[in-house]
């Protein structure tokens, strides 16, 4: 799921993000996402690196640095030392509004940025830095032929990746003279890059690496270029990161031991058709219905799931009963479907007037078996505690909140 999100810059400047949360997991950890120089939070990359991070259950901010995308602010007033603040202010909003950041990622100058952050920001205990330079100012070779400009000159347009820049000479400044120390940044780093990338050497990775300590990893991003535009590319990122995370993320070890609600929590939102995320203990999943009956079939509907209910308890009482008694069954399949049936039609239904709900179990069994065997399978799949309760008397209790 993606909310929009709005805080403010240390300068008082408001600041765009978008929040990625999971959709059908618990969160396990707060992410930070710094998207790479003149890009905006609305940049492919960073949408898909996000996404998958969700996915892994790490809920990541990423959003658009001062003065650029939906951010206040004059981009002209803006410097590697304001990027670095507004990270500060992108931690500080999450710690006060949903979770303490313990995770910061970057992409290109963003990586230099979330390094320099990383060692004023004390929850983060770990830091990606993908296709970044180990400096500041190796930015400026994007610039070169503007500096003799920028000397002279109040401030000079500059077009980068299809869009027009204004830049003052303090910019140049901040970057020349900011001292990045990544050997005291005192957090897990993991460096990728792309060995072709042609806008950022990799030497500059090495340059990381090299003044990094352990713990440190190196990643090389294969045939990726340095804007990451295939997709896949930054969906891959983003799943290793979440897998490598998990050794320094501690609410990844603290979330199993929380105390856990009984019974099963459905939400849903109005302005989301039927979209719903139920919660049972320490598991989330998707309730939804199909397209044709106007939802977005993200999930399997209520009357799949209780067809999965009466299926997997099918499954869970013979695969049990044949462990019990040694039998060489092997593999037990359900398939069940719903329908709506005219009582006249039920031979043994109580009900002879309007429609009744009938369930079709149509049971496969791999394995060994005599025919008395199958026979008696066939004959405890009735005692299957979901069926049962599915044929007993059912009563419905609602009461208000």
């Amino acid at each position: 799921m993606q909310q929009n999100v709005k805080f403010a810059s240390q300068s008082g400047v408001q600041l765009s993000g978008v929040l990625h949360t999971p959709d059908a997991r618990n969160i396990t950890g707060y992410a930070i996402l710094a998207h790479c120089f003149t890009c905006t939070k609305s940049h492919s990359s960073g949408q898909n690196i996000a996404k998958s991070l969700a996915g892994e259950g790490i809920a990541t901010l990423r959003f658009d640095f001062t003065g650029l995308g939906a951010s206040k602010g004059q981009f002209s007033d803006t410097s590697f030392t304001t990027n670095v603040a507004d990270l500060e202010s992108a931690g500080r909003f999450l710690e006060e509004n949903y979770g303490t950041p313990e995770l910061m990622v970057g992409h290109s100058l963003g990586g230099t940025a979330v390094l320099a952050a990383a060692s004023k920001m004390p929850s983060i205990k770990a830091v990606v830095s993908i296709g970044s330079p180990s400096r500041p100012d190796h930015i400026l070779h994007m610039l070169k032929d503007k500096l003799p400009e920028l000397k002279k000159m109040d401030a000079v347009k500059v077009k980068l990746g299809g869009f027009t820049h204004k830049f003052r000479q303090s910019f140049v400044d901040d970057v020349e003279n900011y001292t990045l120390d990544i050997g005291n940044i005192g957090k897990a780093i993991m460096i990728m890059h792309a060995p072709f990338d042609d806008t950022v050497s990799i030497t500059e990775a090495s340059k990381i690496f090299e003044a990094a300590k352990h713990p440190k990893s190196f990643v090389s991003l294969d045939k990726s270029d340095h804007l990451l535009s295939n997709p896949e590319d930054a969906q891959y990122i983003g799943r290793h990161i979440g897998n490598w995370a998990k050794r320094y993320i501690c609410s990844l070890e603290t979330e199993a031991s929380k105390e856990l609600p009984k019974g099963v929590t459905v939400t849903g939102k109005t302005s989301e058709a039927f979209y719903n995320i139920a919660s049972a203990g320490n598991h989330k999943f998707i309730i939804d219905e199909p397209l044709s009956y106007g939802g977005t079939d993200l999930g399997p509907t209520p009357y799949g799931l209780l067809g999965a209910a009466l299926g997997s308890c099918t499954s869970m009482t013979l695969n049990g009963y044949a462990r019990r008694k040694e039998l060489n069954l092997t593999e037990v399949s359900v398939e069940v479907t719903h329908e709506r049936i005219h009582a006249q039609d039920c031979d043994s239904c109580t009900k002879d007037e309007g429609k009744v709900d009938q369930f079709t179990r149509r049971i496969t069994l791999q394995g060994n078996l005599s025919d008395d065997e199958k026979k008696r399978l066939y004959e405890i799949a009735d005692l299957c505690p979901v069926h049962k309760t599915l044929e007993n008397e059912i009563k419905i209790v609602t009461v208000s909140d």
